[in-house]
């Protein structure tokens, strides 16, 4: 529960802000509810502040995800020519930058000193959650000693496919982010407008026929 909550929930002291903004605004017996309104938009639809820790990881999470599709094509041209696997690791970390290069060099060292490749990806894949799949699909192939060209080419697919997805979602919320502060500004004024003058209306009938 508490690692849901944060990724997706908004920065705690600016939504409590803004609900008793939105308490203070509207006032009366509304006020609590506009309150409880905004503070819980807020909550969901603000991104949560981040140590700077947690944005360096998360910066280098996102480039790893980035360079993984050209990665799993390089690998697969590299070991399609009969390379060895400390080859290949070693070539194609000479030819992208980091953070994937510094990923791919350890491998290759690691290869180079004798260590067996299911090894060497399966702790690859422990070590690094973004570069599990490549790792994994390697270990799979150097297993079963199938050709790894086809699995890797898949995965590259794949993963280009997964990255215009998110990269479509991160549109779709950015629309919802631009909204909200327009939304929470008109919330009192329609508290105020549409809902107080019913609710006093259908009281005082009320009280009148009582």
């Amino acid at each position: 529960m508490r690692r849901w909550l944060g990724r997706s929930t908004g920065d705690r002291p600016l939504a409590v802000l803004l609900g008793l903004a939105a308490w203070a605004l509207v006032g009366g017996w509304a006020g609590p509810a506009a309150g409880l309104l905004a503070g819980g938009a807020a909550w969901r639809l603000l991104p949560r502040v981040r140590s700077p820790d947690e944005r360096r990881g998360a910066a280098e999470h996102e480039w790893l995800v980035r360079q993984l599709p050209l990665t799993a094509e390089l690998l697969a041209a590299c070991l399609g020519s009969n390379g060895s696997p400390a080859e290949a690791a070693a070539a194609v970390a000479d030819s992208v930058p980091s953070p994937m290069r510094d990923r791919l060099s350890q491998v290759a060292t690691r290869l180079a000193l004798g260590a067996g490749p299911e090894r060497c990806w399966g702790q690859l894949a422990d070590e690094c959650r973004p570069l599990a799949p490549l790792a994994r699909c390697l270990a799979r192939t150097s297993l079963s000693g199938a050709p790894p060209a086809a699995a890797l080419a898949g995965l590259a697919q794949s993963q280009r496919a997964a990255a215009a997805r998110a990269a479509h979602a991160r549109v779709r919320r950015a629309g919802v982010l631009a909204t909200a502060p327009l939304g929470l500004c008109f919330l009192p004024a329609f508290v105020l407008i549409g809902v107080v003058p019913v609710v006093t209306g259908l009281t005082t009938a009320f009280s009148q026929r009582v």
